[in-house]
């Protein structure tokens, strides 16, 4: 198990490695110069020379990747190139000073567009993004499960034609519609008791819960049919196998049958799409926070890709597939769990 563990965990780091040169060089290849995007209409030759010393962007790329993989694990200090270059040509930093930004870490960048760190743009809007994301989670996991195990243990009754066309009908509609529908009959017309908006759900959990419902059932209704019928096909198959029908024979409770034999052997793929789902959620709902007007990371992203914010760009994109990464090694932990055989791939 241990080296199981090792393995999985190896196989992260290189990915988030190669993920972030990926995203770093795309974003900072691009002909596009942040530093005129920082810079007044009336920008002067000076001003922009200052505006690309102040942004690092008068370094070679390379050392500016590297300078950001250190921010990661060290503080940072901008724009206080003072010492002789090293070995592959990047200028050594010097102590904090007032006139250079300091940024504590992990650092993900400066914000030419707003005159700040992306760590004080990304603060804020994490917790709204994290707790929107969990919230539906739990929702489409309760309902897609739930109704595709009644699903699978009634087939081709009322219940399960009924449940297989909401699921139809829960993939076919575009998160944007629902969400703008519900937006327009439920919450403009006065039916939900508070309108969407952010609540701590640490200090004020009940309001978190009804404030917040509505934009994540939006979200939670198209993995919820996804789940469903993922669930009724494995567990159709699973019931079928001929250690349900020994377990059976055994004497067994059939709540004990579905639960603990039919169930777990069908968990396995529902693990897999929840660790991928989850993961890209967290890097914002973006239509569903525009929608409910949410202040999360998908309202942020949308606005950092109008203004041409390549750092703020680069660091939710990092950071959604940093949370992607870590999501699919859990899932890779509970394959272990679930099923031992893994352990030995």
């Amino acid at each position: 198990m241990i080296r199981y563990i090792l393995r999985r965990l190896l196989l992260a780091v290189l990915t988030l490695f190669v993920l972030s040169v990926v995203c770093y060089g795309l974003f900072y290849a691009i002909p596009t110069d942040p530093a005129a995007v920082s810079c007044s209409k009336q920008c002067t030759p000076q001003n922009l020379a200052g505006a690309r010393h102040k942004l690092e962007l008068d370094i070679p790329i390379q050392c500016q990747y590297l300078r950001f993989v250190k921010g990661l694990v060290t503080e940072r200090h901008y724009a206080n190139m003072t010492g002789p270059k090293d070995f592959i040509g990047c200028p050594s930093v010097g102590a904090a000073t007032p006139e250079s930004y300091n940024c504590a870490a992990p650092c993900l960048g400066y914000s030419f567009a707003r005159d700040t760190g992306v760590n004080d743009l990304i603060g804020p809007k994490l917790p709204v993004t994290v707790s929107l994301t969990l919230y539906a989670a739990i929702l489409w996991i309760l309902m897609g499960v739930g109704a595709g195990i009644v699903s699978a243990l009634k087939p081709r009754s009322l219940m399960d034609r009924v449940v297989m066309v909401l699921a139809l009908a829960g993939v076919s509609l575009p998160t944007f519609f629902t969400g703008l529908t519900i937006q327009k009959f439920v919450v403009d017309q006065g039916y939900w008791p508070i309108r969407p908006d952010y609540f701590s759900p640490f200090s004020q959990p009940w309001f978190f819960l009804q404030a917040m419902f509505l934009p994540a059932f939006v979200l939670a209704i198209a993995n919820a049919a996804i789940y469903a019928r993922l669930t009724r096909a494995n567990m159709l198959e699973t019931l079928n196998e001929d250690y349900i029908r020994t377990a059976r024979a055994k004497g067994l409770r059939e709540r004990r049958v579905v639960v603990k034999h039919a169930l777990r052997a069908a968990l396995t793929p529902l693990v897999t799409i929840a660790g991928l789902d989850i993961g890209a959620l967290l890097g914002g709902a973006i239509i569903t926070e525009k929608v409910f007007n949410i202040q999360g990371l998908g309202f942020l992203i949308v606005d950092a890709v109008n203004n041409l914010d390549f750092p703020v760009i680069t660091a939710v994109t990092l950071l959604a597939a940093a949370f992607i990464v870590f999501l699919n090694l859990i899932v890779d932990l509970l394959y272990g769990v679930i099923d031992p055989k893994v352990r030995l791939s």
